[in-house]
């Protein structure tokens, strides 16, 4: 396996960098050699990559998703590969995006590319681009705010993709009405009787009861 470790200070709020790097289908427009990336899910996306003239397609599953902190994802399949994407905050208006890589070279091309060093310095300039990218636009394209608890949170957590949400303009999907939430006195049909009195607005106790609408009182 190889490694590669690179970073960039990006000229915009924590919260910015990391929204616009959760919108996955956007890389093409700044990483080398990425010819599309697809959303299929939550934590599922479909690659289709160039490396040194060799093409590859592959899925990728995100592992682990906090907003503002990181994003880990790994291959379901060739090429191996694995990474994780930190967020630091250096100030208000700036942020350190520091990208770890490990990855599996195949065939001898590949194998070529990684020992003159040709992915990492694409790496480098992935990171590059994306600082550019992010700061000429001002703001986010998007952004996803999920939690994928990792392996070590599990048990905690419950499943991946069980945060938030969407952000940015983005709806959120109706909840189920707490069933526990108290109801609403029934009313009965028309005409059949006296409204009942709301909860909480009853004869105080040992005044006796309320006499019916159409019974004259005691005469004074």
């Amino acid at each position: 396996m190889s490694s590669i470790e690179q970073s960039v200070d990006v000229n915009v709020p924590i919260r910015t960098a990391y929204n616009q790097w959760t919108q996955f289908e956007s890389f093409p427009e700044f990483m080398e050699g990425v010819e599309s990336v697809k959303q299929i899910g939550d934590t599922r996306t479909d690659w289709v990559v160039e490396i040194a003239g060799v093409r590859r397609e592959f899925e990728a599953e995100i592992t682990e998703q906090h907003p503002d902190e990181r994003v880990a994802w790994r291959s379901v399949d060739a090429p191996r590969q694995a990474g994780v994407v930190t967020f630091h905050r250096i100030d208000d208006g700036t942020t350190r995006v520091t990208l770890q890589m490990e990855y599996d070279p195949e065939g001898f091309l590949e194998k070529a590319a990684d020992a003159l060093q040709i992915v990492r310095m694409r790496v480098k300039g992935d990171l590059e681009r994306f600082k550019t990218f992010i700061e000429s636009r001002g703001g986010e394209t998007g952004g996803w705010r999920g939690e994928v608890p990792g392996p070590h949170q599990q048990g905690g957590l419950g499943t991946g993709g069980s945060g938030t949400g969407y952000d940015i303009g983005e709806p959120m999907p109706p909840r189920t009405v707490n069933p526990e939430y108290p109801r609403e006195t029934p009313l009965p049909p028309p005409g059949t009787g006296p409204i009942p009195p709301a909860p909480g607005t009853g004869p105080a106790p040992g005044t006796g009861p309320i006499p019916p609408r159409d019974t004259p009182g005691p005469v004074i």
